[in-house]
């Protein structure tokens, strides 16, 4: 009789791989199951996210829930970004945890199973020629690692602290990986890296490989079956033209590209150590613009960072109307473990940046509405994925955005074009064109 897993997942794409990865291995060689019942699970893990503070803070919530509904004997891992600076310090403030495991650590979730109080958190192990399993939470797409670990040294950020060393897999582990997704059904695929664009930068295997992400979208746009690619997250700072020219030309790739911003001012940027200014960016997201009509842009924003002024505030705000970004991902500054910024001593106030935030998302909110109105009466390409109550199945456009229609499951895996008749702030609802 099979075993039951519960898995909680918190954060990024990549931490989604992750718990992927996690319930192919579990699934392979110690026979799990998914549940979504905690309490009739045998193994409950949370893979956590510390990118910011709340995820950390909830994560001790969590576990404590989990101790609470558990059934007798069930075990519960601590796996993640949070898992890996953290390490046995969750063991002291949680003893009931079973075992730790870090983001560069994915590869030995069975062997810590039976290991009590088993701590692996090494940001210098090596997974990226692993055979990972193909355990899929969605089979009509796939999201495929291209690289792990980060090498920038951002100093708002913990992620080079947890996830360590950037490394590139393989070639051709990824084109492998890619055709098997494609032959098990699935349309799409999304490359995953901290920084995909950056492609290349070290292998830790032997042989040739491809030595940029531009060349590495050409390869695997040849997979046949293959009808979208998709990536998160590429770097403004490696945003050359060769890059933009097969993201415009390359029919395969989605008109969809997230360009994290952080700050519109240089002078903060600098703080950052982000590599790149307020023009380059804005010169980067006006050439897409420019080269491929209709493009959806989405971006990273972090306000309240330590020195901002009302006038680097403003600077910010003033990319936001220039670019009018399709999706804002933003945030007030929080101080991380290991990150340069939390020594900074020009800390701004938190009722500043609460105000900041809100000017920020409430002008997004307005942007946003614009968009979603004048695409009403357009005609949109829809990957249908998803059963939604109520007699609605829902997919993506090319460009990223959430479509809904009327229809069943024999819609789901299909790529039909669809008459936009309603938009909202999150989605569009529409009808079958044909």
């Amino acid at each position: 009789m099979s075993k039951k897993l519960y898995i909680e997942t918190l954060g990024c794409a990549m931490n989604v791989r992750d718990s992927e990865h996690m319930i192919a291995e579990l699934g392979a060689k110690e026979d799990y199951e998914l549940t979504d019942r905690m309490e009739e699970a045998d193994l409950l893990i949370i893979n956590t996210c510390s990118v910011r503070e709340k995820p950390v803070a909830k994560l001790f919530s969590e576990i404590g829930t989990f101790r609470k509904r558990r059934k007798e004997g069930a075990k519960i891992g601590v796996t993640g970004c949070t898992a890996s600076h953290l390490g046995e310090e969750i063991l002291k403030r949680a003893p009931y945890v079973d075992f730790v495991l870090g983001a560069r650590n994915v590869s030995k979730i069975t062997d810590v199973l039976d290991r009590h109080h088993a701590v692996e958190v090494e940001t210098d192990y090596d997974e990226s020629t692993y055979p990972f399993g193909d355990y899929r939470s969605n089979p009509y797409k796939a999201m495929v690692n291209i690289s792990i670990g980060c090498d920038k040294q951002c100093t708002f950020c913990i992620v080079p602290a947890t996830r360590g060393e950037e490394i590139s897999i393989p070639t051709e582990l990824i084109v492998a990986e890619v055709e098997r997704a494609v032959k098990a059904g699935a349309k799409e695929v999304i490359l995953l890296g901290q920084n995909v664009n950056n492609y290349g930068r070290r292998f830790s295997a032997g042989g040739e490989e491809i030595d940029s992400f531009t060349k590495l979208l050409r390869r695997v746009s040849e997979v046949e079956g293959l009808e979208r690619i998709r990536f998160q997250s590429p770097h403004p700072l490696h945003m050359d033209d060769e890059f933009l020219e097969e993201f415009t030309a390359n029919p395969k790739v989605c008109p969809q590209i997230h360009v994290p911003l952080q700050s519109g001012s240089t002078e903060l940027l600098k703080r950052m150590k982000r590599g790149y200014t307020k023009e380059w960016f804005l010169d980067r997201c006006m050439k897409i613009r420019q080269m491929v009509p209709g493009v959806a842009i989405s971006t990273d924003i972090i306000v309240g960072f330590p020195g901002e002024s009302d006038e680097d505030f403003a600077e910010t705000m003033e990319v936001l109307e220039t670019v009018r970004f399709d999706q804002v991902f933003s945030f007030k500054y929080s101080p991380r473990p290991y990150t340069a910024a939390a020594e900074y001593e020009d800390q701004v106030p938190d009722e500043v940046a609460s105000e900041r935030l809100k000017r920020l998302q409430s002008r997004h909110d307005e942007i946003v509405d614009e968009i979603m109105s004048s695409l009403e009466g357009s005609v949109q390409e829809v990957y249908f994925e998803e059963l939604r109550p109520g007699g609605r199945v829902a997919g993506r456009a090319a460009d990223g955005r959430l479509v809904s229609v009327e229809g069943s499951e024999e819609l789901l895996g299909e790529i039909r074009p669809v008459r936009i008749t309603r938009g909202m702030r999150r989605s569009l609802e529409g009808e079958l064109a044909g």
